[in-house]
């Protein structure tokens, strides 16, 4: 499968300019160069950096020059320590991953889909002279399943408006159910070689996110390692609902054991998928939360990295600081130095 040049192994910036506080302070404090310089030690070759409309933009939709700057910030430094970078819209006008109130009318809604195709004209324009080190994300997790074709529609336009800025882009957008890695399939093919397929992993998730306060059901003091039984891990995921989905839940994968094997039998379809279209793929986010015993969390990137570096698939960990995945906080620290090395 073609490799992803330049986005091979990176760590998202979460927390940030997305899903965090648009205060000033934190704005100004909770990503530094010093922190991308450390990203850079570590031996990546990029961040994934996700971005709310509302750092960029007022409700009426004019432009928030002073959210720019931060970007532009991230992007020198990025220079500064070569390192790539993918500019994610987390969040569009209309539109958000986790909450489906506010984004159940998104695609049937002319105003927001054009609202969100006039904030990628913007954002393509001012950084196309950047186009060789970054790699522009439509939208992060489309949720609904049944809007595979609204989907498909909305991101090709959408393409079409930032080739006109920058022709030579690489442009990332993934598919429904939470970027799936099994719903690339229906994506339709790339119109040129920088199109590349994005997915998601947090397989199993009654591991990657024990005590996960949002999960449905999931007990606050709930835990588990990794690997244990395939039969536990039925088990105990038909006993939380919001854990059993994925693969677990599909019984045409026929999982029977956890390891390697579990992530290339999830990947396969959509490895298949890109071999046929030459597309690369690429896995936007994956990680454990720091609430997992930190033997099984090193024994799972173990896992997964081996599979990604099999079929040359390009990744970001979610993510660098807080948001309960944090890798560079204290639950990560007596691995943190083994770890890196499985990105």
């Amino acid at each position: 499968m073609r490799t992803l040049e330049g986005f091979y192994k990176g760590v998202n910036l979460g927390g940030w300019l997305s899903q965090g506080t648009f205060d000033k302070e934190h704005l100004d404090t909770f990503i530094t160069e010093e922190d991308i310089k450390l990203l850079a030690s570590w031996g990546l070759d990029h961040v994934r950096l996700p971005l709310d409309y509302e750092n960029v933009e007022e409700e009426d939709g004019t432009t928030k020059e002073s959210g720019y700057v931060y970007v532009d910030n991230c992007i020198e430094w990025c220079q500064k320590y070569n390192l790539n970078l993918v500019l994610d819209v987390h969040k569009t006008y209309g539109y958000i991953f986790d909450d489906q109130t506010y984004s159940c009318t998104f695609f049937d809604d002319e105003y927001k889909i054009d609202r969100f195709y006039k904030l990628w004209d913007k954002l393509s324009a001012r950084y196309a002279k950047y186009q060789d080190m970054i790699m522009f994300e439509l939208l992060n997790e489309v949720v609904k399943f049944d809007v595979v074709d609204k989907w498909n529609t909305i991101a090709n336009t959408c393409i079409s408006i930032i080739r006109k800025n920058a022709p030579v882009a690489k442009i990332l957008y993934g598919g429904v159910g939470y970027n799936a890695v099994t719903s690339i399939k229906y994506l339709t093919a790339p119109i040129d070689e920088n199109i590349v397929y994005n997915f998601h992993c947090y397989e199993p998730m009654l591991f990657t996110h024990q005590t996960a306060w949002w999960v449905e059901n999931m007990p606050l003091d709930f835990h588990i390692n990794y690997p244990e039984s395939c039969d536990e891990y039925l088990k105990r995921s038909a006993e939380i609902p919001g854990c059993m989905v994925g693969a677990l839940a599909d019984k045409s994968l026929n999982i029977t054991s956890l390891g390697p094997d579990l992530f290339e039998t999830i990947f396969m379809d959509a490895i298949k998928v890109a071999e046929e279209r030459n597309a690369p793929i690429y896995c936007g986010e994956y990680g454990v939360i720091d609430q997992a015993p930190v033997d099984g969390t090193l024994q799972w990137f173990k896992d997964i990295n081996s599979v990604f570096t099999k079929y040359n698939i390009g990744r970001a960990c979610w993510t660098y600081k807080e948001k309960d995945f944090g890798l560079c906080g204290e639950h990560y620290a007596p691995i943190i130095d083994e770890l890196v090395k499985y990105l």
